[in-house]
């Protein structure tokens, strides 16, 4: 279930999700789904998702999630992937510059979680350690006490995502995986975001600390497109961009950096993921 800043609950169980239960919950579905999580089949879809023929899909899949691509700034384009990494005009998704202010870095359905002593968390039954995630344990440890931030990325909405404030950031780390659904269905049979494909790196803010920023891949996306060089960055800048499918950033922050804001802590503990957009408040900094 997704709900809006204002309380509405803008989304319930679709087509998609009872087929993606159906897959990850029978026996015939798991059989497939050990194929399509293959990162092969992935780098397969996305070349047929390059070529000029895929720009046939378009119109679909335009009609299909209601999408105003007046948005957008550009109104053609020469495959599928050209259109699905589309960016978006500046004055559609303004960037909220205050300083103090922790910003969405994508357009989302949004999670927060504490962080735990133990450097756990839960995510629908299913607990996850940094350690875990991170593949790294001494770099975990430093951050118990704080806030973890699931921004699950749909089909439909945009995928392009930001840095959350000024600072330098490191090289990223990759971690090799596979390649699940990030719909909440998966994440009942598989712990998804420690076994999919992933990479990181630490963003020193100026103003909520060394932030770790993690990009997830999912199914039938092989390709997480960013920069790895070491840089200075400002805040609102672009980070990166998903290809197709559906994906998750991650955003974790040390003890004692940011409090987020009171509706997405309730949303998350009453079972629902909040909807923001890039750019959006979604905290204050305490740093």
């Amino acid at each position: 279930m997704v709900i809006d800043r204002n309380g509405k609950v803008t989304e319930k169980s679709g087509v998609q999700d009872r087929f993606l239960k159906k897959m990850y919950t029978t026996r015939a579905g798991r059989a497939a789904i050990s194929a399509l999580i293959n990162p092969k089949i992935s780098c397969i879809c996305g070349k047929i998702l390059d070529s000029r023929a895929s720009a046939m899909l378009i119109p679909l899949f335009i009609k299909a999630n209601n999408i105003d691509i007046s948005l957008y700034e550009k109104t053609s384009y020469s495959s599928f992937n050209d259109f699905f990494t589309r960016k978006i005009k500046t004055e559609y998704r303004p960037v909220d510059m205050d300083a103090t202010h922790l910003i969405s870095p994508c357009d989302s359905k949004l999670s927060m979680y504490f962080i735990g002593e133990d450097s756990s968390f839960m995510i629908k039954n299913t607990r996850y350690t940094l350690k875990d995630l991170l593949k790294d344990e001494k770099l975990a440890h430093k951050y118990e006490g704080g806030y973890i931030g699931i921004f699950r990325l749909c089909v439909d909405d945009y995928h392009r995502f930001c840095y959350v404030d000024d600072g330098k950031r490191s090289h990223e780390r990759r971690i090799k995986g596979v390649l699940h659904t990030v719909n909440p269905v998966a994440n009942d049979v598989y712990p998804v975001y420690k076994e999919n494909t992933r990479e990181y790196c630490i963003h020193r803010t100026q103003n909520f600390g060394d932030v770790i920023v993690m990009e997830v891949g999912a199914m039938l996306v092989g390709r997480i497109v960013n920069k790895k060089d070491k840089c200075t960055v400002k805040k609102g800048q672009e980070k990166g961009y998903f290809e197709y499918g559906g994906s998750t950033v991650v955003l974790i922050f040390k003890k004692d950096t940011i409090i987020p804001d009171e509706d997405i802590l309730v949303n998350t503990v009453a079972g629902y993921e909040t909807s923001v957009k890039l750019g959006e408040k979604i905290g204050v900094s305490i740093y």
